[in-house]
This record gives structure tokens, sequence and C-alpha cells, in this order.
């Protein structure tokens, strides 16, 4: 058994330890290929579910008038901060943003339909925001109440 199946922080030390030293034959390259696509993917992930709760507390906002609070508010910014310190640190998720949106609206129904009493019926069946709506720090959906 190798040690990337048996102890993989170990494998982690021993294979940064192998770039550190120069020795490029004793890598385990499939193994590291794997892995680095794996962060990858780990960051689009990280992306789409910051979406998802952030569209989900816009949709909460605008169809729950009568519940808008300042947890709501804070669960709003603290999305769109993270969103932009997550594509600052990882430009190239920019070009696929609006797809991302529409992928994550769907989490965001979900988030809506669990936390609320609205059903996925009495939601839009594709994001009505844009991705500068979502991030705009002004816009709040039927903002009768601004923030």
């Amino acid at each position: 058994m190798q040690l990337y199946e048996s102890d993989f922080y170990a494998w982690t030390q021993q294979q940064a330890a192998l770039l550190r030293a120069g020795q490029w034959d004793q890598l385990d390259i499939a193994n590291l290929v794997e892995e680095i696509e794996a962060l990858g993917r780990q960051e689009r992930r990280e992306l789409l579910h910051r979406l998802g709760i952030l569209v989900g507390h816009l949709l909460k906002w605008q169809l729950q008038p009568h519940l808008r609070g300042k947890s709501w508010r804070a669960t709003i910014t603290e999305q769109r901060r993270q969103i932009q310190r997550l594509l600052r640190d990882n430009p190239s998720l920019k070009p696929d943003l609006s797809a991302a949106l529409q992928e994550a609206y769907q989490d965001g129904i979900l988030l809506v339909v669990r936390e609320t009493p609205l059903s996925e019926a009495d939601l839009p069946a594709q994001c009505p925001y844009t991705f500068e709506q979502v991030m705009d720090p002004d816009f709040y959906p039927g903002k009768e109440d601004p923030p």
C-alpha cells in the first residue's frame, strides 16, 4: 500500500520535502496531479457555496419582507465579502461567474425551501438577479427597509 493511501498527511509532507529538495524523479506525479486538480475544484465549490447562501438570503429578503432583520443583512454582507476575497485570490474564476450564479441558484432555492414556508413553486425557475446585482452592497431586492 502506498503512503498516499495509508497516511495522506505524511504523503503531503514527503512530497513537499521532495519538491524542496528538487528530487523530481521520486515524486508521486499521478497523485500530485490529482490533488492539485482537486484544490482547483475546491475553490470553485467554495464560490458556488457562498453564492448559494447569498442568493438564498436575497430571495428571503425579497419574498419575506416582514421577517427582514440584521441577521439576514449580516449574512448577505458576509457572503459578499467572502466572494470578493475568493475572486481576488482566484481571478481565473471570474469568466465563469454568470454560469456559477445560475448553478448556485439551485442551492439558494434549497436554502429558502428549508428555512421558510415557501416551496420551490413559489420561486423563479431562473435566478432573477445578475452577478453584478448580488455583489452590489446597495442591492437588496424589494428594498423598503434600507440596510
